[in-house]
């Protein structure tokens, strides 16, 4: 999607899409070696009784999601932060995510005025509607790249 595509209150919303064992376990290897992210027969016997997905792998997953829906072919070409990130519940082998996105604010920067902010609120959801993950990014695009070529 194109920045002039975004408006305020718009959802937008992709997937499905999960991960499978091997993929938390290979993530969490390399990147959240905890025991609950890479040994399933020890997870059995802790508190989620069973194999979670790291919170960090979860912000991937919304991220793919988020380039899928709107974020591929656009001006976006970075982030200044998030305001605040929640996983209220995990995410396991096989599970199908969605994600649900929310735009709260579109502007032109005041001072760059080809630089556009976008202000949004992802949730990434279980089928049954959980929340898995909740966070309010910023990203900016690049007004300047309106003509859809690729950064350099």
């Amino acid at each position: 999607m194109k920045f002039a595509e975004f408006h305020e209150g718009q959802r937008i919303t992709a997937g499905p899409a999960s991960l499978s064992e091997a993929e938390i376990v290979e993530f969490a290897s390399a990147w959240d070696p905890q025991w609950f992210h890479t040994d399933a027969a020890a997870a059995e016997r802790g508190p989620f009784k069973g194999l979670i997905a790291s919170g960090w792998q979860t912000c991937g997953l919304a991220m793919r999601l988020a380039c899928q829906a709107a974020l591929d072919g656009s001006e976006s070409f970075a982030s200044p932060g998030i305001a605040y990130i929640k996983w209220p519940s995990p995410v396991r082998p096989g599970d199908p995510m969605r994600l649900e996105a929310t735009v709260l604010e579109v502007r032109r920067s005041q001072s760059k005025p080809n630089l556009g902010v976008l202000r949004w609120r992802w949730e990434l959801l279980h089928a049954d509607g959980r929340q898995a993950l909740e966070l309010e990014a910023t990203s900016l695009f690049d007004l300047s790249r309106s003509d859809g070529d690729p950064a350099p």
